[in-house]
């Protein structure tokens, strides 16, 4: 129990053969999806990247002059019906904003799996070489593509790395190149309900110049789809908001155990639609709290910790592929731990974290017990604890702060 408690276990060779196991497994999961898959659908018929479908079909639809109908959802099923040429096949509702039409536009243009390849390989390869880059180890990359959370998004064709490397990149750069920051963050419009964080943390962390930034690329994206498409999209999907907020987070159709939110954990537990919307405010207070506390006076690496795990908690709709953000989280707390040392406990809670997207799911199914949001919700209590002990970010030597890293001259934490 003591090794546990203070992480000695956790030595970087073992950290390496975990990582190097879990890649084994995903690389022999996806090759298994490949020579078992008929056209474009896996063994059980079930489309290939199974939520990438409907990013696809979304955009051939879009080619076809049809965008605006992309939010219908008895249109969409249909196509994408038709498109793998099975009545019964799964189908999956498009609940994004228009900007998000731009990328699935451009997918289209090429066949299904190989825009699923290229989809995949262009938004993890960049993530992983980021990784590489910020632990400054040459085998930093299997902290990223040995994650099991890796493996849920490659299987589900999902845009959590994209959104991991822009939330990531735009953390790293806020106090060096706001501006620059600024532009990655509001390319994540098509994630809005993030925006109930990153505002307040950047406004607490008073870099000013990030504003104009994000105002200028979700602008720029904004105004691409009104030129392209004019206003029925934005209007079709403000209509479909109702439908969205009822069916997939009120009622739940994805899966109480699939959403790894607070109103998810307490409907599952049987709590009615109005209470739970109370029980995921105060989460979300709270993490908006924390992470904009830790913006206003912790190091850096405390304040992108605690930003990419409360913009996970903070939302009622989150799965369990979007967790590749919480890597982030994992990332920047190591770091800090390495330069800073560690505290009881902490340790061994990153590595739950980091592995347990791989059973999370079924956990939850089984026992009702929400362990990915619990996994979130101590990721955000180590940031915060960790920042009880930190200087104000403001101390930040330039040297530290170019390098998005935490100062050299503050005491253990």
């Amino acid at each position: 129990m003591g090794a546990i408690r203070d992480g000695s276990w956790l030595d970087e060779a073992r950290v390496r053969r975990v990582a190097i196991v879990m890649l084994v497994v995903s690389v022999a999961t996806l090759a298994f999806f490949a020579v078992t898959a008929h056209g474009t659908l896996d063994w059980k018929g079930r489309p290939l990247g199974t939520d990438f479908s409907e990013v696809y079909v979304a955009g051939k639809m879009t080619w076809a002059g049809e965008a605006a109908r992309v939010w219908d959802w008895p249109t969409h099923f249909a196509a994408q019906r038709a498109f793998h040429h099975s009545p019964g096949v799964d189908v999956y509702g498009w609940h994004y904003p228009p900007p998000f039409l731009l990328v699935a536009s451009l997918l289209a243009l090429l066949p299904y799996i190989p825009a699923l390849l290229v989809w995949q390989a262009a938004t993890l390869g960049p993530l992983a070489v980021a990784a590489q880059r910020f632990t400054g180890r040459r085998d930093g990359w299997l902290f990223i593509v040995g994650a099991p959370v890796t493996l849920i998004c490659l299987t589900h064709g999902h845009n959590g790395f994209l959104t991991a490397l822009l939330l990531g990149g735009g953390l790293l750069l806020l106090d060096r190149k706001p501006f620059l920051a600024g532009l990655l963050l509001g390319c994540l419009v098509y994630k809005p309900q993030f925006a109930l964080v990153l505002p307040l943390v950047v406004i607490a962390s008073r870099r000013w110049a990030a504003i104009p930034g994000a105002l200028l690329s979700a602008g720029a994206l904004l105004g691409l789809t009104l030129a392209l498409w004019g206003w029925p999209v934005w209007q079709a999907f403000a209509d479909s908001l109702p439908l969205t907020r009822h069916v997939v987070i009120e009622q739940g159709n994805t899966g109480w155990y699939k959403i790894f939110s607070p109103f998810s954990a307490v409907r599952a537990w049987g709590l009615a639609v109005a209470p739970a919307y109370a029980v995921q405010s105060a989460f979300t207070l709270s993490a908006a709290a924390a992470a904009t506390w830790l913006a206003w006076r912790g190091r850096p690496l405390l304040r992108n910790a605690a930003t990419a795990a409360a913009v996970l908690i903070a939302t009622p709709y989150v799965l369990d592929y979007d967790y590749v953000v919480l890597l982030l989280a994992i990332g920047f707390l190591w770091k800090d731990g390495e330069d800073h040392g560690w505290g009881a406990w902490e340790k061994s809670l990153l590595a739950l974290a980091w592995i347990a997207p791989l059973f999370a799911r079924q956990f939850a199914q089984v026992t009702l017990v929400p362990l990915g949001l619990m996994t979130a919700c101590s990721v955000l209590a180590i940031a915060a604890m960790r920042g009880r002990h930190a200087s104000k970010s403001r101390d930040v030597s330039p040297r530290s702060r170019e390098a998005g890293g935490p100062p050299a001259s503050l005491d253990q934490a």
